[in-house]
């Protein structure tokens, strides 16, 4: 089986922390050129080192704020490189129900997620097509099969971003380019500290009891690590995954109850 990815670039967004940070680390690994997109910029530069060079990879950074889209455009078509791997990872809007939300939550995380993952692909695309090898892999939520209670925004966000995907698959298909969704489910990061917090605060729980209760629905009954989600990551983006196309894939140990 075709896993490595020498002598490819891959763009990595919101790569300074939690699951895109791990992707890049494991998408380095395995023999990819990295170029990392966060805002903070010390942030990024302390992922730098930790990138593999051993097969001579090299690797850069951007700092680019996803709620300046105009800033985006601007900074991604500057960089001269064809890119042959796409992860588009994006922190999730605020938790809260939906009916509370007003419409700039709504503009900001429709923003955020499918304008500005618009914009990577409008960069990449071209260079995919020459090349005639294109992994696009967009990491979601487990909430485009079920809704997440308490996260109304995020799961009108996250299904349009399957959506949108699931759309681009069917027009890129025909030039070796795939477009798949990582579909995390409970995982040790911040966001997942900062929905447990909130969760405990809300219903007047310990953040203990409440983990002990976000356990419990998981058969695996244990939290997945960012490096399991990017194992899957990496997949999908190597040469073995090439017939895979168009899929949402969830790395949640099986709490996803439908199919």
């Amino acid at each position: 089986m075709e896993i490595e990815l020498n002598n490819k670039n891959a763009i990595v967004c919101g790569s300074t922390e939690g699951i895109g940070k791990a992707s890049a680390i494991e998408l380095a690994k395995l023999g990819a050129n990295i170029t990392l997109i966060s805002r903070n910029e010390e942030k990024l530069k302390k992922v730098l080192t930790l990138l593999d060079t051993s097969a001579g990879q090299t690797h850069s950074y951007l700092v680019a704020d996803f709620k300046n889209t105009t800033d985006l455009e601007k900074k991604i078509q500057a960089l001269d490189d064809k890119f042959h791997i796409l992860i588009n990872n994006t922190g999730g809007p605020a938790a809260g129900a939906i009916i509370d939300a007003d419409s700039k939550a709504f503009e900001e995380g429709f923003k955020m997620h499918i304008v500005c993952n618009q914009i990577l692909v409008k960069k990449v695309m071209s260079g995919m097509k020459e090349e005639g090898y294109g992994r696009i892999v967009n990491v979601i939520s487990t909430s485009v099969k079920s809704p997440i209670p308490g996260l109304g925004v995020s799961n009108t966000i996250r299904a349009a971003v399957a959506n949108w995907a699931k759309t681009l698959s069917l027009e890129l298909g025909p030039y070796g380019i795939t477009v798949n969704n990582i579909l995390p489910g409970f995982t040790n990061t911040n966001r997942l500290k900062s929905l447990i917090a909130s969760k405990a605060e809300k219903e007047a729980l310990s953040e203990q009891k409440v983990i002990e209760n976000m356990k419990s629905t998981i058969p695996a009954k244990r939290f997945g690590e960012a490096s399991e989600t990017a194992n899957a990551v990496a997949f999908l983006c190597s040469p073995a995954a090439a017939y895979i196309n168009g899929i949402n894939l969830p790395v949640d140990g099986g709490r996803t109850a439908c199919l």
